[in-house]
């Protein structure tokens, strides 16, 4: 892993456009889907996933044998996170308000839930039953009262579902699941097939052909976001312990070959001592070859002369991960202005946040965190401006609403509003 000077780094971000040649591919699959439907699900799953679907739904039944499937204390560890997940996302609830004015108008907002939400989670080559508490809980928090789970099979040539994924939606209360993947299912749940009603909006994570989907159906349905490889930065001082960092940084190497892993550091000893623990730690992953390059690649451990130059590289790179690793990381909260989600101190590992602690580990990525949030229940939710002006306000204000509208050549917006300031006896305006 590189040591070297933070004024000389440059992470070049890697954006989800995709090859022409990829987009191309998507949008033949999704009109495909728009076209003929359940028809086309099948023979994208034929083609894809190796599997002759018989039954695009999965059955109640099979939901409930997935329990006789994952042992106890997995059972355990999902319920006791699904709590934890719950009661954070329940403090985000916001509700309706109205603001009554002396003259009678009345302005406010109401709050109401998104009716139909479709929730992808991959199914492939790996199994996230975390992703599936992350996605589902907010919408359920939030009252939408229809959520549908999209899901490839997983093993070629067979039409079963990963039971981890399977207890984990029946947990979060998803029991509408269809054992589809891939670009497929993103254009199913933004369009609608026989089988799968249209959504109104689609999140979660997938590979490149699920990502450029989800940009090609935004308009029609909603979208969470983009996703990008995964990011973690680490702003240690001399006091931190060299193999939590390099453990964590490699918690997120381990993710994907493009993931981003940095330390940011004033002590030159820590840097040092981070980077024999990255090696030696690399040395014992399963995932190896995959962390090996994303640190060749993607990793840094970058040195500064103060805390606060640390401060301002993480608020340029924006990480989707930040750990805060010094004597005092509550002093250092109000500094940080662009990160996912924070993680203070020793004890609160990047782990601790993706599967347990509560928050939602669907964050920003690629620099997003700049203008984006995490997954939260307003994601799950739309709002509706509601107006009431009384005849006092309007003839109040009508005269300067005409003025308005006028000076930007909208004549019969004008005149609208003319209208009842004549018919109510007053010629202002």
């Amino acid at each position: 892993m590189k040591v070297i000077p933070a004024s000389e780094f440059s992470l070049k971000r890697e954006v989800e456009y995709g090859s022409p040649e990829q987009n191309e591919r998507v949008r033949f699959i999704i009109e495909e889907v728009r076209q003929h439907g359940d028809e086309a699900l099948r023979r994208f799953a034929k083609e894809f996933d190796r599997v002759e679907l018989q039954e695009l739904r999965v059955k109640d039944s099979e939901i409930q044998d997935a329990y006789g499937k994952v042992d106890q204390e997995f059972l355990e560890a999902i319920r006791e996170a699904a709590v934890n997940i719950r009661r954070f996302h329940e403090k985000q609830l916001r509700s309706s308000w109205m603001d009554l004015q002396p003259d009678g108008t009345i302005l406010g907002q109401v709050m109401r839930p998104l009716r139909r939400v479709g929730l992808y989670v991959p199914g492939g080559k790996a199994a996230y039953p975390s992703s599936v508490l992350m996605n589902a809980i907010p919408a359920q928090v939030a009252g939408v009262p229809e959520i549908v789970m999209v899901t490839p099979p997983a093993t070629a040539g067979v039409e079963g579902i990963d039971p981890h994924i399977l207890v984990a939606a029946a947990e979060a209360g998803v029991r509408e699941i269809y054992r589809v993947g891939g670009a497929q299912a993103v254009a199913a749940l933004a369009y609608g097939t026989e089988s799968i009603a249209p959504a109104d909006k689609v999140v979660g994570p997938g590979n490149i052909y699920v990502a450029l989907a989800k940009r090609y159906v935004f308009g029609v349905v909603d979208i969470d976001s983009i996703a990008g490889p995964s990011e973690i930065v680490v702003l240690a001082d001399e006091f931190a312990d060299a193999s939590y960092i390099a453990a964590d940084l490699l918690s997120q190497a381990e993710h994907d070959e493009m993931a981003s892993a940095i330390l940011v550091t004033p002590s030159e000893t820590l840097a040092q001592a981070v980077k024999l623990e990255v090696e030696r730690q690399l040395a014992e992953l399963p995932r190896r070859e995959i962390a090996e390059q994303s640190i060749r690649d993607y990793g840094a451990i970058l040195t500064v002369s103060t805390l606060e130059e640390g401060i301002d590289i993480v608020n340029r790179l924006a990480p989707e991960h930040l750990e805060i690793l010094v004597q005092e990381p509550f002093a250092y909260i109000g500094k940080i202005e662009n990160a996912g989600a924070i993680f203070l101190g020793p004890y609160s590992s990047e782990p601790v946040g993706d599967y347990f602690a509560g928050p939602n580990h669907v964050l920003p990525t690629n620099g997003t965190a700049r203008f984006s949030s995490p997954l939260n229940v307003d994601h799950f939710m739309k709002k509706s401006s509601v107006i009431y002006y009384s005849k006092e306000a309007l003839l109040r204000d009508g005269g300067k609403i005409m003025s308005l509208a006028r000076h930007e050549g909208l004549e019969a917006h004008a005149r609208a509003i003319e209208i009842r300031l004549e018919k109510e006896g007053d010629s202002r305006g």
